[in-house]
């Protein structure tokens, strides 16, 4: 008999994950301090070396990208993708949110803390 584990489903379901890719690093870094310094996200994790194959004006690409793990709520999302569009050197970003159906009670406290 295999255990089942149960995760709390939240009833409030505001917080969400945005993910966003950037060419550089240096312009993750830009949004990711931007976000951060405007309490439109509590944390940013940048990760380097993605590699992205998609198709763009009809071809295929395959690029080197930074993915941006955006931690913020659904109260803010509209305020982050602006902010990600005004910033942005792609015609059309990636600003794709997720949400979070649970987390540690604590992270969260501390995430809705920052974002008001």
């Amino acid at each position: 008999m295999v255990n089942a584990i149960a995760i709390p489903v939240k009833a409030d379901m505001s917080e969400i994950l945005i993910l966003s890719t950037t060419d550089t690093t240096e312009l993750a870094q830009k949004i990711a301090s931007a976000l951060v310094q405007a309490h439109e996200a509590a944390c940013v994790n940048i990760i380097p070396g993605i590699r992205s194959v998609y198709i763009w004006e009809g071809k295929e690409c395959d690029e080197q990208e930074c993915l941006l793990l955006i931690k913020s709520t659904s109260e803010k999302f509209e305020a982050v993708r602006a902010r990600i569009r005004q910033l942005h050197s792609y015609q059309v970003p990636e600003i794709l949110a997720v949400p979070i159906a649970a987390g540690d009670p604590a992270y969260l406290s501390w995430l809705h803390s920052l974002l008001g």
